[in-house]
């Protein structure tokens, strides 16, 4: 019996959907009052175009950038901020080796180069990550490890049409990795729904060890003044701290650190993207007190970047970074101006009352649901019922229709909230992807405001669209065989298909034959439990092998 599929779109483990506000370790004690620090800049970094030589496209290129608080004295408080590629998805901690080459969302290589002054400090390790096939070269793993990956693309050549894509080209399966026996001080991808047979069992925990994914929030836009907005915990004293934030951007290149420094590695797929590390992180630094009253401080230039020569080291500034071009080396925070002050980093420390909770976001309603997406509206609250901006949105999800209360709203599935806020009482926009075809979800939402006063919830349950017309998206019998859509035998089976056998005439011919036959044969199969047994029994030998398969 010959088998394949067609088509199949997966849950995202955890939606690719982030918010510049992180969550609040603690809310004040002090009913009505709390403390913030609000802290302003606004990132550089490298634009769409054309760069190198001989010149090559080149996508945009966003910093990444932590937020960290220290005492006077050094010593490490609380990160209240990192941008989620680090974060959320754990570029510092997944398999493969560092020198990989980079493109548009590249799915392997631990980026250790990325913080590592803020590595150094904050005193949390994790195992390190590696290929579940051991060694660290190989870009392409067998069938049986490598489970849909829902956030990064498939290794690019910097000639193809996709390179400066906003989404990936096509779907890819990766190896997510095992624990090893080293450890490192980036936190492991905290998105996944590990997927049964593929995934290590060691990806159950990710998401747990990872304690930064509270704060991880969206990169944001090239040039666009950004806020980190941070209650500050009720035990945390008053006095002097220090405001630490490290910006590390990729393919930002010098004199001193050109892109022959860390050539492309001679591995598979070793032609694939571009080297990407040139100039080291750098750090800006802000003293500051938290007092009864407000207290504004800021900073116009860095206070050193990371030693390549002393991993974890802040080396003072030198001629070796560039200093005098926006964008770029000290430069990735450009220069800001507000009340008549210029700044790369503004730290705002003060009290706020704020003793009335967020209005209640309006009734939500779906937009012409697709088969994979959705947009959700609802009436946007105020700050203070319906007076002033709410300051966010949480927003959770469930599949089927359970119904999200204040008792369970924790315990469903998160997803970040990115939009722009709207004005009270304006349609405030949701976007959800990666959704299951003909599946229902439940959703629900509620704002907070700056002490972390939340609203009470809204929510709503929605059935997705069919598929397109004209797509075969079922495996006939072998969803029939497995009952679901979401078996992994059948995912791979799809797979198969798809990269092998439709490359050849036999291949083809097969695939046309399925097709013609297979609807009859999995609708008397999927009826009969002894049929189903038996299909699944003439299907081991073939998933068998296919599973050892390497594409």
């Amino acid at each position: 019996m010959v088998v394949f599929c067609r088509g199949l779109a997966l849950l995202a483990g955890s939606f690719v959907i982030a918010s510049l506000l992180p969550v609040a370790p603690a809310r004040a004690e002090t009913p009505g009052m709390c403390r913030v620090v609000n802290v302003d800049f606004t990132p550089g970094g490298i634009a769409s175009g054309t760069r190198g030589t001989p010149p090559v496209p080149s996508p945009q290129i966003a910093p990444q950038i932590v937020a960290w608080l220290e005492t006077s004295a050094g010593a490490y408080v609380e990160t209240i901020y990192i941008t989620q590629q680090t974060g959320r998805y754990g570029i510092g901690n997944r398999p493969g080796r560092f020198d990989f080459n980079s493109g548009p969302n590249w799915p392997y290589g631990r980026r250790v180069t990325v913080f590592p002054v803020w590595a150094a400090r904050h005193g949390v390790t994790f195992q390190q990550l590696e290929f579940q096939s051991g060694g660290d070269d190989a870009l392409s793993h067998s069938s049986g490890e490598s489970s849909r990956e829902v956030h990064f693309c498939r290794p690019l050549d910097k000639a193809e049409d996709s390179w400066d894509a906003a989404s990936c080209p096509s779907p890819i399966f990766t190896d997510k990795g095992v624990f090893g026996s080293a450890t490192s001080p980036y936190p492991p991808r905290a998105d996944l729904i590990p997927v049964a047979g593929m995934d290590s069992p060691d990806t159950q925990q990710f998401k747990t060890l990872n304690r930064f994914d509270a704060v991880s929030a969206a990169t944001p836009a090239i040039g666009a003044r950004a806020q980190i907005s941070w209650p500050i915990p009720s035990d945390l004293k008053m006095g002097d701290y220090v405001l630490m934030m490290e910006v590390s951007l990729e393919q930002d290149f010098n004199s001193t650190y050109p892109s022959t420094l860390v050539p492309s590695p001679n591995v598979p797929y070793g032609a694939y993207g571009v080297p990407y590390v040139g100039q080291p992180s750098v750090v800006y630094q802000v003293p500051f007190t938290i007092a009864g009253s407000e207290t504004i401080a800021t900073t116009d230039t860095y206070v050193g970047y990371a030693d390549p020569a002393r991993p974890g080291m802040l080396h003072p500034p030198d001629a070796t970074i560039t200093t005098e071009t926006p964008n770029t080396g000290a430069s990735r925070l450009l220069l800001t101006s507000q009340d008549g002050q210029m700044f790369r980093v503004r730290v705002d420390a003060r009290p706020e009352a704020d003793a009335i909770s967020p209005g209640l976001p309006g009734e939500m309603v779906v937009t012409d649901p697709q088969s994979s997406a959705a947009t959700l509206t609802f009436v946007a609250p105020g700050d203070d019922g319906m007076i002033g901006t709410v300051k966010g949105y949480e927003v959770r999800y469930l599949a089927g229709d359970t119904p999200i209360t204040e008792a369970n709203f924790a315990e469903a599935h998160e997803m970040k909230f990115t939009a722009e806020i709207a004005q009270p009482g304006q349609p405030q926009q949701l976007a959800m992807k990666d959704l299951l075809p003909e599946t229902e979800y439940t959703v629900a939402v509620r704002a907070f405001d700056d002490c972390r006063n939340t609203s009470g919830i809204t929510s709503t349950t929605f059935l997705t669209g069919a598929r397109k017309a004209g797509e075969v998206d079922a495996c006939f019998i072998a969803t029939a065989a497995y009952g679901s859509l979401l078996a992994n035998d059948v995912d791979m089976l799809r797979r198969f298909r798809d990269r092998l056998l439709k490359h050849s005439a036999l291949g083809e011919l097969a695939v046309e034959t399925y097709y013609t036959f297979g609807p009859s044969v999995a609708g008397v199969v999927g009826e009969s439990d002894l049929l189903r047994s038996t299909a699944r029994g003439l299907l081991t030998p073939l998933v068998d092998r296919v599973r050892k398969l390497r594409w």
